[in-house]
Order: structure tokens, then sequence, then C-alpha cells
């Protein structure tokens, strides 16, 4: 039955590859391998205990319900426009700075192609216009979208502290280094790039491209630039390590977040609730749903005997656990453009075993998460790439190229930073 369930497993990451709908693959496979290890009703409890799980859907769904409300009220273009505003006028740091920028900007929208679709749209044109060739410009900012997993509510953070049993925040703190380290490696392989290109601030880029692109006009409400980051500041303070603030809750700080937006924007509260209920069955929807898809593959995995026989493998190689969860990962992220599904469905399988092979939890599913993360950011299909790849006006393989060797160099340093953690 092993053979069986590992070629199923084979074929489930093939059909994600191929861009087959995601919950429904994992579906079918869990049921298919539970029904053959003999318990299809199994299969099918895994699916209802993953979908009433309080710590993944209150979480998850309130962040999204917050990012809706920001979108409607504009206060996250506020945001993008007030700190893009003084980047045409250094252009000497124009690449790093849009690098920086859009890394902050990540954090708080969280979703990689809402970011590149906000950040780019004001980014790019600018960039381009001064001069920086179209493809580096997306490249940067499809590169800089790695910094989400600091978002309180990263769904992968979330999922990592229900196994662990401990706070998200603590799973946060824990990969911020790592995180911040591959950062820097990134933003410092792209400067050399478009200097060794000669892809930065040229002039005679400049005549070719100005009539190409336009930059969106906004008059900005530093007020509602403000609001996006408030829960983000008020969780922070409210970590042990900081204590001003008492303890909080995410779905709390997100919802004081959308209370901000109702009472800033101050019209349409009719439609801003319903835009804030919209972002909580989008999340379960498309978010949740995975979650419990992967649920169910899960099982269908422990049901057949293959994670017991990759458990019994890894026990022999703690470094076949560390690569597995860094190069799978990344490598299925790369080729499907999703991050979330081979990374799920390694933490649901492999990474409650993780003491077994001389890890933590939360080691090992931060670094399938970070991998995961990483590999999207090189994946030509991907939504990220097609975002920044229309807004330059360039083949999304062009936009890769260029974000590849960072996003190589910085995968290689995070498996040796986690080996050596």
């Amino acid at each position: 039955m092993v053979l069986t369930g590992a070629l199923i497993v084979i074929l489930t990451l093939f059909a994600i590859a191929k861009r087959y709908e995601t919950r429904m693959v994992l579906c079918a496979a869990g049921l298919l391998m539970a029904a053959i290890g003999g318990n299809p009703l199994g299969a099918m409890t895994a699916f209802e205990k993953t979908m009433v799980n309080s710590g993944l859907v209150t979480t998850i769904c309130t962040v999204m319900g917050f990012s809706f409300v920001m979108k409607y009220t504009q206060c996250d273009a506020n945001l993008v426009h007030l700190l893009a505003g003084g980047l045409e006028k250094c252009r000497i740091i124009l690449i790093p700075g849009a690098i920086l920028i859009t890394w902050i900007l990540n954090i708080a929208l969280s979703s990689t192609a809402g970011t590149c679709a906000a950040v780019g749209a004001v980014l790019i044109p600018t960039m381009i216009r001064s001069g920086i060739h179209p493809a580096m410009a997306g490249a940067c900012i499809l590169t800089a979208c790695i910094s989400n997993p600091l978002n309180p509510g990263f769904p992968h953070a979330i999922f990592i502290a229900n196994l662990a049993q401990i706070d998200t925040m603590e799973v946060i703190s824990g990969y911020t280094i790592p995180l911040l380290i591959v950062s820097t490696i990134i933003l410092i392989t792209m400067t050399i790039q478009s200097i060794l290109r000669k892809e930065g601030v040229n002039k005679e880029h400049i005549h070719q491209t100005t009539h190409e692109v336009n930059t969106p006009v906004l008059k900005i409400n530093p007020i509602k630039a403000a609001i996006p980051i408030i829960p983000l500041i008020i969780l922070v303070l409210a970590i042990p390590q900081v204590a001003i603030l008492p303890k909080i809750s995410i779905p709390q700080a997100m919802i004081i977040g959308t209370l901000l937006g109702f009472i800033v924007h101050r019209k349409n509260p009719q439609d801003i609730t319903k835009e804030f209920f919209n972002g909580l069955g989008n999340a379960y929807g498309s978010i949740i749903g995975i979650i419990v898809a992967a649920g169910v593959f899960t099982y269908g995995m422990e049901s057949i005997g293959l994670t017991t026989a990759l458990i019994d493998l890894m026990k022999n190689s703690q470094d076949l656990a560390k690569y597995a969860a860094s190069i799978g990962p990344a490598g299925i992220a790369i080729i499907s453009g999703s991050g979330d599904a081979a990374a799920l469905a390694f933490n649901g399988a492999v990474t409650p075993h993780a003491q077994v092979f001389g890890m933590t939890i939360t080691d090992l599913g931060s670094l399938s998460t970070l991998s995961g993360t990483l590999g999207r950011a090189m994946s030509p299909v991907a939504g990220g790439t097609i975002i920044c790849a229309t807004l330059a006006g360039v083949n999304p393989i062009d936009i890769v190229k260029r974000t590849a060797p960072g996003l190589l160099i910085s995968l290689i340093a995070l498996l040796i930073m986690f080996s050596i953690h």
C-alpha cells in the first residue's frame, strides 16, 4: 500500500503543478488513499474537524475581512502612494528603495498578488519613467513580495502555531531573523544584477518607455495611510517581549483596524460591512478551503501508511527531512505558481513528527513555509509574476530570469540557517 500511496502523492503533486484545482486534487487524493487504507469515512471526519478549527478560521477570516475593508476605503492605496512618493526624487536609490518599500507593504497587504497589483501599479511606472529596464522594474516588485510571512494573519504561521500549540506571534518571531537575512540577500543581489545588466537608471530607457505607462494619481490622506499598519503595531506592542499593551488576539486587532476604517471613511457603512463579510467568505473559500483539503490529504497519507514510512525513512537521516522541507515546497511552488499546497501538505503530514528528526515543529514548519514563499517568486505562472509582467509590458520569463538568482542563493542560505539553528 505504501508504494501505491507514493504513486498517488506523485500524481497529486503533478496535478497541482499542472494547475488543476488544488482543493479538488488534495481532497480526491486524500479520499482515494483513505479508501485504499480501509477508512474513507475517516477522511470525511478530518474534513469536518478542520472546517471548525477555531484557531485557523477566526484568525484568517478576520485578517481577510480587514484586508477587504482597507481596499474598499483606499487606505491601502494611500499607504502605497505615501511611501512611494519620494522615490522618484531619489533615482540613485530607486531599485533598493522600491524593493524595501514593497517588502514593507507586503507585510501589511499580505497577499502577494494584491501587493504586486497595488504597489506595482504605482512603482513600476515610476521606475520605468526613471530609466530602469521594464523587466528589472517588475522583478524588483515581485522579488520583494516574500515578507508576507511576517503578517500575523499569515495562514502557514497560524497552521504551525496550531501544530506546536503555541502563539502565532511566537512562530513568526522564530523565523523573522532568517527571513530578514534572505531579504537582505535578495536586495543586494537585485542591486548587483541591475548594475551588471546595466538595467538600473539609464537615460536610454526613458525615451523608449515614458509614453507607455502612467502612474495613477491619488490625493494622499495620511490618516488613511496609517490604518493598514495599526493592527500590526498593536500586536507587536502586545507581545510578551514588549508588553506595552495588554495581550490581544489577532482577530481583535483586525476588528479594531476595521472599525478605524469605518471611522476614517465616514460614508457607506453598509457597503463597508458588506466588504468585511465578503472578505470573511473569501478567506474561508480560498484559504481555509486549501487547509481543509490538505487535512484530508494528510489523513489519507496516514491511512495508507505513507506517513509512517516517510518518518521511518527520515529517522535515518535528519538532513533528508530538511532537504525535503526546503527543496520540495520550493520546487512545487516554482512549477505550480503556489507556495501553499505543497507546504501545507508537508506541514500536515511530516512537521508534527519534527522531534523525531532532531528539529522542532516550528523550525521544520517554518523552513517548509519560507521555502514555498521563495519558490513562488521564481514561478513564471504565479499570479504576482503575471501581474508584474503585465504592468511592465514584458514576458513573465524575463521577470523570473532576474528574480531567480537571488532567490536561489536565499534558498541555500535558508537551508544552512535552519541546519545550524
